[in-house]
């Protein structure tokens, strides 16, 4: 399995110090919701303290949470990625404070400092793989227990 990164310290100091330049400080109450599924997705998040909910919506009344998300974490990655849209909701499951960031700054910034815009993508990368790897885990020790045989 891969291992947890977090987006900040994953970046060498100069590049980090460049990239925080560009946050900006937000904060959003318990229970709010940050963005929605199929939303559009112009900026992203890491996340100071409190936690978030990643969601999935079921049925238009139901939502299933598919991770949660701490400290350092990064929220959001469809800003990277056409058609650029929220593949999931976020909501705040306690006060959170995080960094935000505008996903335009950072392309330009990327456009400028290429090394900077190749650990980025390489770290996003690794946090995406190990969600990915983590859910999957979920998903059999969910089968598991609960499965029956045949297919999903």
């Amino acid at each position: 399995m891969t291992k947890a990164i977090k987006l900040l310290t994953a970046l060498p100091p100069p590049q980090r110090a460049r990239l925080t330049a560009l946050a900006r400080e937000v904060s959003f109450p318990e229970d709010e919701r940050i963005f929605a599924a199929g939303a559009r997705a112009d900026r992203f998040w890491v996340v100071r303290s409190g936690a978030v909910s990643l969601t999935q919506e079921v049925t238009p009344v139901q939502r299933v949470t598919v991770a949660s998300l701490g400290a350092g974490d990064l929220l959001g990655w469809s800003w990277l990625f056409p058609p650029y849209e929220w593949d999931f909701g976020a909501e705040a499951f306690s006060p959170v404070r995080a960094y935000e960031f505008e996903a335009t700054s950072v392309l330009a910034l990327c456009e400028e400092d290429p090394q900077l815009g190749i650990v980025l993508v390489r770290s996003v990368a690794e946090i995406l793989a190990h969600r990915l790897e983590t859910t999957r885990g979920r998903l059999m020790e969910h089968y598991a227990l609960h499965g029956r045989g045949g297919s999903l």
